[in-house]
């Protein structure tokens, strides 16, 4: 099973065993939603959400069979995963991982590899690509990908003047 990260739960909320998780997953509705197995820890130990909201920065969840906080204490600190496969990505839609080593065309030129993903205060987010020793940053918006090619490791994104200067 590919596990795929989406959070840590750092810290519990109110006496009913409710875990505040802190999460920058980019999908949230796929994986946050009552009846959704998570996987906690290295263990992996799977459990079963049962309430989702919500609250501020945070992602609030209770799990099936815990109901006060002394319960759920335990899971302070621990990573927050879910299987791969259980993310129904729709055609279009990918994880921010798919990206990170594919190779960068615009028309018929390499650009370079991504090597990472930075994600602005706003939520906006930049591909970080290396070709060479240099880094560009290219906005990570729909509008600029002509076409993702992961069986080739391979995206293709439009002309835009300046960007790759």
């Amino acid at each position: 099973m590919e596990s795929i990260y989406v959070g840590k739960i750092v810290n519990t909320h109110g006496i009913k065993g409710e875990l505040r998780i802190l999460s920058s997953f980019e999908w949230k509705e796929k994986v946050f939603f009552i009846g959704n197995h998570l996987y906690l820890g290295k263990k992996l130990e799977e459990v079963t959400i049962t309430s989702y909201r919500r609250h501020k920065n945070f992602d609030m969840v209770t799990l099936e069979g815990y109901h006060n906080i002394n319960e759920v204490l335990k899971y302070k600190g621990l990573s927050v995963y879910v299987p791969r496969t259980s993310i129904n990505l729709q055609e279009g839609e990918y994880l921010d991982k798919d990206f990170i080593g594919l190779t960068v065309w615009v028309e018929k030129d390499k650009k370079g590899i991504i090597k990472g993903i930075r994600t602005l205060s706003r939520g906006n987010k930049l591909f970080e690509i290396e070709d060479n020793g240099k880094v560009f940053l290219v906005p990570y918006q729909k509008d600029f990908i002509e076409k993702v090619d992961l069986e080739n490791k391979a995206i293709y994104i439009i002309k835009m003047k300046g960007l790759f200067e």
